[in-house]
């Protein structure tokens, strides 16, 4: 019994012998990258409905997501490390077991903590959904399609976030908030199946104990390094919230400040001094993908922010959950378009550091023009060009990531990129939650929205920098 749990089911000889197998991999994995950017996208329209159910301020409410991507950034790189020793598929099959099974507990939570507490438990499942997917899609097509794969993988998420602010608008208007969390379950049992008869076994570790081998030299998942950057992440967030009018006392912020800083700096020694680093700080810098990663943080910052902005300026100008999901739907379609066609659009000897210069100009250029107000149709049209930047960027970027590891250690990078994903998104919320409580205290949610929107067109300038400066060393990788 336990033999069968561990070991990866095959595909149908039909399946892996056609000559579109790869892209049946790819599709599969579009599941997941449907599904995760779905749920991350609807809750945050569901905001201002889980204020009101739960008689909560905006700077608790916010924990429903904050929860869920700091303990999914904290679990991103072991499960990574873990996939690669135990099998890819294994774990990426179970991640959406978990996944959906916790999305429908949520659903029938009977309070905000409660709600809190199992999101941390689908944030489980989201870390072996996301730790797995890039790797799965880099591990399963000929190079010379990884960029346009990692593109349509790039896609599906979009299309996840484009239908989140739609249909979790129209969802929260006429059923109610706690079927934003049901929507998970039938999207779960259909990746499941796909998963089972698309993806390739990948035979990790767990595959090789079982056949009497053993494993070849992978690392471990250094809990030290997770423990360290769970506590300096939750405790910068939890600063963050304190000054976005959590409710704790003013010096609250300062001491939670300080504990980051000094947790942060632990998890930079340790990382520096442990034989088998969660964060390879010294490979990365050999790698030059440090600045890429940096890179990607400020990408799903901006990315995110929005997401959690406009719900709350719409609402607070009268406006309805339908009509804030439908201005929001412009960001993600413009990424998913930019990411599905921009591979072939662009000239193909450009290189990844010049599209993702593109791209990131594009960012900070329309994130600086939404600063300032406007009728809701010129957002709309500023909002699907932050989205194009975006998804001219993030292809190019990941690649330029995954290009400059090896294959053997697909799933830790995987890991690595969507770790920087879920830091990005958090920071996004948070950033987001502190600009519109400036906003409150001014006075004018106007002012919380221009400083939220100049706060983001910072962030996409110091990715475009990135994009400048981090990639001499594999600038050559298309």
């Amino acid at each position: 019994m336990v033999a069968t749990l561990l070991r990866e089911p095959a595909r149908p000889a039909v399946i892996r012998e056609h000559p579109l197998a790869p892209w049946f991999a790819v599709a599969a994995v579009c599941f997941g990258a449907f599904m995760g950017q779905l749920d991350a996208s609807v809750v945050t329209v569901a905001f201002p409905a889980l204020q009101r159910q739960f008689g909560a301020g905006l700077a608790s409410v916010q924990w429903v997501s904050l929860a869920y991507l700091l303990v999914l950034t904290a679990l991103l790189v072991p499960a990574g490390r873990w996939s690669d020793l135990a099998g890819r598929k294994l774990m990426y099959l179970y991640g959406f077991v978990v996944f959906a099974g916790s999305s429908a507990a949520c659903g029938l939570a009977p309070s905000l903590g409660v709600l809190i507490a199992l999101r941390v438990v689908q944030a489980g499942g989201a870390a072996l959904l996301q730790a797995n997917s890039v790797a799965l899609v880099v591990t399963s097509v000929p190079a010379r399609t990884r960029r346009a794969a990692l593109g349509v993988q790039a896609a599906a998420q979009a299309v996840g976030l484009a239908s989140g602010p739609v249909i979790g608008g129209l969802v929260v208007a006429t059923a109610g908030w706690r079927w934003v969390f049901f929507l998970n379950v039938p999207v779960g049992v259909l990746a499941v199946a796909a998963g089972v008869f698309l993806l390739p076994r990948t035979r990790g570790a767990a595959g090789q104990l079982l056949a009497g081998q053993p494993p070849a030299g992978r690392r471990g998942t250094d809990p030290g390094g997770a423990v360290l950057l769970a506590a300096a992440a939750t405790a910068g967030m939890l600063a963050i919230s304190a000054l976005s009018g959590l409710g704790v006392p003013p010096w609250t912020a300062a001491l939670l400040a300080v504990v980051a800083v000094l947790t942060g700096t632990a998890l930079l020694r340790h990382e520096r001094r442990v034989a088998e680093p969660m964060l390879d700080l010294r490979a990365m810098a050999a790698a030059g993908t440090g600045a890429a990663l940096l890179g990607a943080l400020c990408a799903y910052l901006v990315l995110f922010g929005p997401l959690v902005l406009f719900p709350q300026v719409v609402t607070a100008q009268g406006g309805s959950a339908e009509s804030a999901g439908l201005l929001l739907t412009a960001l993600p379609a413009g990424f998913g378009l930019a990411a599905a066609v921009a591979d072939k659009l662009l000239p193909g000897g450009w290189s990844n550091r010049r599209r993702c210069l593109l791209g990131g100009t594009v960012m900070a250029v329309c994130a600086a023009a939404l600063a300032v107000p406007a009728p809701h149709a010129v957002s709309v049209v500023l909002l699907g060009l932050l989205g194009v930047g975006l998804g001219i960027y993030t292809p190019a970027n990941n690649a330029e990531i995954m290009a400059a590891v090896p294959a053997r250690d697909a799933a830790a990078a995987g890991g690595m990129v969507n770790m920087t994903r879920g830091t990005g998104t958090a920071l996004g919320v948070a950033v987001v939650t502190l600009g519109l409580h400036a906003g409150e205290l001014l006075r004018s949610p106007q002012a919380g929205l221009a400083l939220s929107m100049a706060a983001l067109a910072a962030v996409a300038l110091l990715g475009t920098v990135a994009a400048l400066r981090g990639r001499q060393a594999t600038d050559g990788l298309r």
